[in-house]
Formats: structure tokens, C-alpha cells, sequence
């Protein structure tokens, strides 16, 4: 009986340090899918050649190309509050807000809670973003 005590002690012991430092939750993933207004992909017919994104402070943030012609951003989210950046490219400026809140469920870590778009047109396709830039 008290060996059955010490095991389950162990164990709850255990279960609960073990989302400790070693456990941080990253916020999703943000990518965005650039178009013109005939629904054709911007990178994909070479239209859209050169763009990056700069936040508040103008630093730049890392962009990521997929194989299937979508930009990740790389590293966005990981604060409690709301920043803004602007993106540039040969197509058009515009600029976009990432409002994201520390997670509080179980690890450390921050959550994306909405982006507002400012200039473009935009539709949350379950994933990514498709942002119409004329």
C-alpha cells in the first residue's frame, strides 16, 4: 500500500514538472496566399517579385516561401497585446495588426486572437489568408 502511495506520487509528480521549462506553446502558424484579382497566385506567375514585412519597431520579420507559393511569417505572436506591421512589395503597401494573448492553459506560451487587414481584401481560408493585391 504505501509502495502504491510512493508510485502515484512519483508519477503526479512527474506529470506535473514535466510541463515546466521545457513546455512552451508557440502561436499558429500565420501564412498568407498573394493574388490578383482573377484568383491567380502572384508568386506563382512571377508577378509578385520582390516584398517583406516590417512591424513597429521597422524590424523586419522572417518570411518563409512554401513549395505550394504561400508566404509564412516567421515568429509573429509571441507577445500579450497588439502590433502592427506593414507589408511592401512591387504590387502595393499595405499595412495589418496581429492582436495575440499570453496561453494560460497548461504550458507557457501566446495565442492569436485576430488580424485586421487595413487597404486589402482578405479571406480567411481555414489555414491561411488570401490577400487580393492589385
Amino acid at each position: 500500500m504505501i509502495m502504491k502511495k510512493i508510485l502515484l506520487f512519483l508519477i503526479l509528480t512527474l506529470v506535473l514538472t514535466a510541463c515546466g521549462d521545457d513546455c512552451y506553446n508557440k502561436p499558429q502558424t500565420i501564412a498568407f496566399e498573394f493574388v490578383n484579382t482573377d484568383n491567380e497566385n502572384l508568386l506563382a506567375n512571377g508577378e509578385l517579385t520582390t516584398f517583406s514585412i516590417r512591424d513597429e519597431n521597422q524590424s523586419s520579420i522572417q518570411l518563409t516561401k512554401t513549395s505550394d507559393n504561400k508566404v509564412i511569417l516567421e515568429g509573429v505572436g509571441e507577445y500579450d497585446g497588439t502590433k502592427n506591421y506593414t507589408f511592401y512589395s512591387n504590387i502595393k503597401v499595405f499595412d495589418f495588426s496581429i492582436q495575440s494573448s499570453e496561453f494560460t492553459a497548461g504550458c507557457n506560451g501566446y495565442q492569436i486572437n485576430k488580424l485586421t487587414f487595413h487597404g486589402v481584401e482578405v479571406t480567411d481560408q481555414q489555414g491561411y489568408y488570401r490577400i487580393v493585391l492589385e
